[in-house]
């Protein structure tokens, strides 16, 4: 039955429809053209400019865009990818829209690139408009001592399409760069005549990205075996006959081989002087270049190694900060945290995956840079001491009974879990080690703006 309670209602929704009809039709707004005189970038953490102009903005970011028109809107798409907005809060003159985290950046078409469209019914409108992934980010450096020649790569995130790479001293890198099509690294070959350290800048799609400042950074040297650093010798410790050529003849001099080891066994060891050295009072000669503030977290031993054949399974590398090991190896109590003893060691097992399983590591023909944080070392695990600086490691190596710094290959079985235990084997394989010195590693942030700029 139709009631009268029917009748108005369906008149009140015909009325209804009629003023959305005139509103999008009789007053033109689904004709009338689009204008962008502006978009700014929203953001109520900005300390100098909560609403700023702005010719480029990130996925993920909120922008305003400023200008005509807008009444009637009905898609925006962004680098051809269409993206949600909220029609309720829009003006004539205003829309805001959140960039998507899925739309495309270096993999849009062409034609749509860097674009913001409005879409109407009877109109549209093409605004040219930069959009950028995340900010890039950097993790590491492959090869932070680079010989002229050498292949150096930057590792990190957002790093697609470097054009541009500025080493220290402001030399210039514009041809030959290789990236990453997904931006996880960028690499390029080390230019002869670069004799400052620092930090590596470059500049890519989506924006700056600056390495920290360990780049070609021999401030810091533990002992290069050239004569940067002293060697310790007694009965325990190798000696400088042991060295030997670099065997890739890059300019590198004399550096350590380990090989030649049963299972079971460890090797000498390679130590600095000592107590007596000038050299291994780390603060008295770093703290000009690490500040005594500096977390653990922001610190690193860095050296570098040459492994020709793929390793796997047997051997481990052992690094203590003075010579106070009581055991070794992977597991050891000097490895650990311990609120009685004073354990500076750690172990570098490159074969060992996260979960146990192995994967063979080799650097091909070449050397690599290792970066081991010093919060890797047993009593400055950052789960129990997570406030430790610079100052506290120095302060413990002067303290010690002993401070050499040493190096040695350990071949003990590894036992990873109750599950899970290599068993050592004969070890024939070389490992060379060189360059062992302590770098800063902390990042540094890339502002969009200068007036914000870390």
């Amino acid at each position: 039955m139709i009631t009268k309670k029917y009748i108005l209602t369906l008149c009140l929704s015909i009325i209804a429809l009629s003023f959305t009809a005139c509103s999008d039709d009789d007053n033109g707004s689904q004709s009338t053209p689009m204008t962008i005189s502006q978009v700014y970038l929203e953001n109520i953490d900005d300390p100098v400019n909560k609403d700023r102009p702005v010719d480029f903005a990130r996925l993920g970011q909120l922008i305003r865009i400023e200008g005509s028109g807008f009444l009637g809107l009905k898609k925006i798409l962004i680098n051809g990818y269409e993206t949600y907005f909220n029609n309720a809060l829009m003006t004539d003159n205003n829309v805001w829209v959140t960039l998507n985290s899925k739309t495309p950046v270096e993999k849009a078409s062409a034609d749509v690139r860097n674009t913001i469209t409005l879409v109407k019914d009877q109109t549209s409108l093409v605004y040219d408009f930069t959009i950028r992934a995340a900010a890039p980010s950097i993790s590491s450096i492959d090869n932070t001592l680079p010989k002229a020649g050498e292949t150096v790569t930057v590792y990190g995130s957002n790093l697609q399409e470097t054009t541009k790479v500025t080493l220290p001293g402001g030399i210039e890198i514009s041809s030959g760069i290789v990236n990453d099509e997904d931006g996880k690294f960028y690499s390029f070959v080390m230019p002869a005549g670069v004799t400052q350290s620092g930090f590596i800048t470059s500049e890519g799609a989506n924006g700056t990205a600056i390495t920290p400042a360990y780049f070609n950074d021999f401030n810091c040297f533990i002992t290069d075996f050239d004569g940067k650093g002293e060697l310790g010798s007694w009965s325990a410790t190798y000696s400088s006959d042991n060295l030997v050529d670099d065997p890739l003849n890059t300019g590198r001099g004399k550096v350590v081989c380990f090989t030649g080891f049963d299972a079971g066994s460890n090797s000498l060891l390679w130590a600095t002087a000592g107590n007596d050295n000038a050299n291994d009072d780390w603060g008295s000669r770093m703290f000009k270049f690490i500040p005594a503030e500096t977390s653990a977290a922001n610190v690193a031993i860095q050296f570098d190694v040459y492994v020709p054949e793929n390793w796997m399974g047997s051997g481990q590398l052992e690094i203590s900060l003075q010579n106070n090991l009581s055991n070794y190896g992977y597991g050891s109590g000097c490895t650990k945290y311990s609120s009685q003893y004073l354990n500076t060691a750690t172990v570098w097992v490159p074969w060992l995956n996260d979960d146990g399983t192995t994967t063979p590591f080799t650097t091909g023909p070449r050397w690599q840079t290792i970066t081991i944080p010093m919060t890797a070392v047993g009593n400055y695990d950052p789960s129990e001491a997570p406030e430790t600086t610079f100052q506290k490691i120095c302060d413990d190596r002067n303290a010690g009974s002993y401070r050499n710094f040493l190096i040695l290959f350990v071949n003990q079985d590894l036992e990873f879990s109750d599950d899970i235990v290599h068993k050592a084997s004969a070890f024939t394989q070389k490992i060379y080690v060189d360059n062992l010195r302590v770098v800063n590693t902390t990042a540094f942030t890339v502002s969009d703006f200068n007036d914000a700029a870390e």
